[in-house]
């Protein structure tokens, strides 16, 4: 397991940023950051403390990361002085000073659509993370008209002038949405997401077997800025969050695919050695290997080669009262402790937060799994028929006297491992589809208590934020970060 990191004292989070969005609420009123304390010892903990409202509506601020989280892995004092919130929907990006006031963080900067649509062609903005250049990478899920189409844009990260597209343009994928990337190894792997054009309505049976939802995993040269690599996870797997190992050195990671449940490891291989025609001298990447004489090249040796192996396979569950007869987990999101001990995973339709142990990252351990609401509840519209893991139905979940609706989506992990929070908001037009309650009364933000010796998880019933009760209205709440570090912030080089 990787342990240095813990040689390094690290506080315990005291504030969280969320993102917040009123799309699809019937509320009319712009998107905002919210600011949740999240100390112990605090009067207001549990509480929105601020609220930031962008100048706009309708953004759907999704998810967000910090100007500086590439870090030598000797110095790992980064500055998290900007948050960056790109948005799904409008396009727009927002840059957010939280250095100057940590508990009440001011707009410093705004980058309009038509400039991201004009200079990139690119659109539907989603995750943001720093390069170890000190610039911003914002993984884009589609182009201005909502067509499925991968890919970054980079913001400089000085000015936070928007600098043009990353990859080279003949290397644009299919579609697109999270990524994460291994300075060490020079790699970067992008997953795939959805097209929004189609799937931005809500969730259609039909679309399935049409392209719509993606099913690759692309492996690209981080300093060539290149796709080397393209494997296909099966159709409609919909590939969504991937992450690397925190060990710098570590050349494997994990990625969710949400409708297919299952979770691929991916590897680097050792060198292969490979039959070559003549042809396939001068071809980037590769090294000749001569036969004795000299002659003439007769073995390809291929080097940063990639693999995958499936390592996890959480079952559908045969339903009725829903939308089709086998309910998928849809696992929105992945995140790993950052010791690399524990994976853990948010499983939005049925509802679930599960831990796996990696002692053995090949084969990861089920040692952990809590409900934390879902479509499967005991007493709900939706009826298991057949389950390979359930022997009946989970109860709702009641805290502090609120029910919580909706299922596990974005997850955020103390850098301790020992505290988990959980939103229950994947995409507006989604919750409003199979959580119309969690539109009408609003989202939670919930903490999981995590046992790091054995393994464990159990819900922590004295913490709810309840983004029901916000003054402009119920709200749906996303993207969470701490200010003093996190599980998904910094890429160690």
């Amino acid at each position: 397991m990787f342990k240095k990191l813990s040689m390094y004292p690290v506080p315990r989070e005291e504030v969280a940023y969320v993102t917040c969005t009123y799309r699809e609420t019937c509320t009319d009123q712009p998107d905002f950051l919210a600011t949740v304390d999240l100390n112990p010892r605090s009067p207001c903990y549990g509480q929105v403390i601020h609220r930031l409202p962008m100048p706009n509506l309708k953004d759907e601020l999704h998810s967000s990361g910090w100007s500086a989280g590439c870090t030598c892995f000797d110095n790992i004092t980064t500055k998290r002085n900007k948050l960056i919130l790109p948005c799904l929907i409008s396009s727009r990006i927002y840059v957010v000073d939280v250095g100057s006031q940590c508990r009440a963080p001011r707009l410093c900067k705004m980058i309009e659509p038509v400039d991201v649509f004009w200079k990139c062609n690119k659109g539907y903005l989603n995750v943001p993370r720093s390069l170890p250049s000190g610039d911003i990478l914002i993984a884009n899920v589609g182009d201005p008209s909502g067509n499925g189409k991968g890919g970054f844009i980079v913001l400089d990260g000085e000015n936070f002038e928007l600098k043009g597209n990353w990859e080279n343009e003949c290397e644009t994928p299919c579609t697109g949405y999270d990524f994460w990337y291994q300075p060490r190894h020079n790699v970067l792997i992008s997953s795939a997401g959805f097209v929004l054009k189609c799937a931005g309505y809500g969730f259609n049976p039909d679309y399935l077997k049409k392209g719509v939802f993606g099913r690759h995993l692309n492996v690209w040269n981080l300093s060539c800025r290149t796709l080397t690599q393209c494997f296909d996870l099966g159709e409609d797997s919909l590939p969504l969050s991937v992450k690397f190992l925190h060990n710098p050195d570590a050349a494997e990671g994990y990625v969710s695919c949400a409708l297919s449940g299952v979770v691929y490891r991916f590897y680097k291989c050792e060198a292969s050695i490979l039959p070559a025609a003549r042809g396939d001298l001068g071809l980037p990447k590769e090294i000749w290997a001569r036969n004795a004489h000299g002659a003439v090249p007769v073995f390809l040796v291929q080097r940063d080669n990639w693999a995958v192996e499936e390592v996890i396979r959480i079952p559908a569950k045969e339903v009725t009262g829903w939308i089709m007869p086998k309910m998928p987990a849809f696992t929105v999101d992945l995140i790993i402790s950052t010791d690399d001990r524990y994976l853990y995973l948010s499983n939005w339709l049925h509802g679930d937060i599960r831990q796996y142990e990696l002692s053995k990252t090949c084969k990861p351990r089920l040692v952990g799994q809590v409900f934390v609401g879902g479509s499967i509840l005991r007493g709900g519209p939706v009826a298991v028929c057949r389950d390979e893991e359930l022997k009946c139905q989970p109860e709702p979940l009641v805290i502090k006297c609120k029910r919580v609706y909706g299922g596990p989506s974005r997850m955020q992990l103390s850098v301790d491992g020992k505290r988990l929070y959980v939103t229950n908001s994947f995409y507006s037009t989604w919750d409003k589809q199979f959580y119309p309650n969690v539109v009408k009364e609003g989202s939670v933000m919930l903490q999981i208590d995590v046992d790091t010796e054995q393994g464990g998880l159990t819900v922590n019933k004295n913490f709810l934020v309840d983004f029901g009760k916000e003054p402009n209205g119920p709200c749906l709440a996303k993207d969470i970060h701490f200010a003093c570090g996190d599980s998904t912030s910094d890429i160690f080089a």
